[in-house]
C-alpha cells in the first residue's frame, strides 16, 4: 500500500495513532499511557539526535499559522524550549522505533515540557513516523481532523517541532508541541 499511494498510507497511519491521546493535555492532569497502543514504525537502535532546525521550525510555523489564520485564530510563535522537547521526543521515539505520545521517561508532552523548564497552561502534541519529509508530514497533519484540531486550539500561543531519523536511516520520527504558558 505504501508504494501505491504513500500519502494516503501516511494519513491512514496518522489516523490510527491514538486520536484520544492527541487531545490537549491540561496541566492539572497526569497523562496515562498512550491510549490505543503504540505503533512500531522501525527497528530500535542507535540514532544520531540533533536540535530542531530553523527550516523545520519555519515550515511548521507556516503550516500551523496558515491553518490558524483560516480559522480566524491568532498566530503562534516559535519557542526554543518546546522545540527542544519536541526534538528530544522525536529522538526518543527513533531510538525505540516506536511512535507514541508516552516517552521512555515521560507520560506525555506536558510532563516533557515541564521537565524542560516550560510551565504550560495547556499542551498538545502531534507525532508521525515514516519515510516522509517535513512538508508531507505537515500536509498530513493539516488534513487530519485530530491533528489539525491540535493546531487550532484557541489557547495555544507557542509551538516547537523536532525530527529524528531511525537506525534504519530512512524512517523519520516527528513531534510537534503546541502549548500556552501558564499564568
Amino acid at each position: 500500500m505504501l508504494q501505491e499511494n504513500p500519502i494516503a498510507s501516511f494519513a491512514l497511519l496518522l489516523a490510527c495513532i491514538l486520536p484520544a491521546a492527541c487531545a490537549p493535555e491540561p496541566t492539572g492532569t497526569t497523562a496515562g499511557p498512550a491510549k490505543g497502543g503504540v505503533v512500531q514504525a522501525a527497528a530500535p537502535g542507535q540514532v544520531e539526535c540533533r536540535a530542531s532546525s530553523p527550516a523545520v521550525t519555519a515550515a511548521g510555523l507556516t503550516a500551523t499559522n496558515r491553518a490558524r489564520r483560516q480559522a480566524g485564530l491568532p498566530p503562534v510563535a516559535a519557542n526554543a524550549l518546546l522545540a527542544s522537547a519536541a526534538a528530544a521526543h522525536a529522538c526518543d521515539m527513533a531510538r525505540s522505533g516506536r511512535m507514541a505520545h508516552a516517552g521512555s521517561r515521560s507520560s506525555g508532552p506536558a510532563q516533557r515540557i515541564k521537565a524542560a523548564g516550560y510551565a504550560p497552561r495547556i499542551a498538545a502534541e502531534n507525532i508521525a513516523a515514516g519515510p516522509y519529509g517535513v512538508e508531507q508530514t505537515l500536509r498530513a497533519w493539516s488534513g487530519s481532523g485530530g491533528h489539525r484540531a491540535n493546531m487550532l486550539i484557541p489557547q495555544v500561543r507557542e509551538f516547537g517541532m523536532g525530527e529524528a531519523t531511525a537506525a534504519d536511516g530512512r524512517t523519520r520520527f516527528w513531534s510537534a508541541i503546541y502549548a500556552a504558558p501558564g499564568g
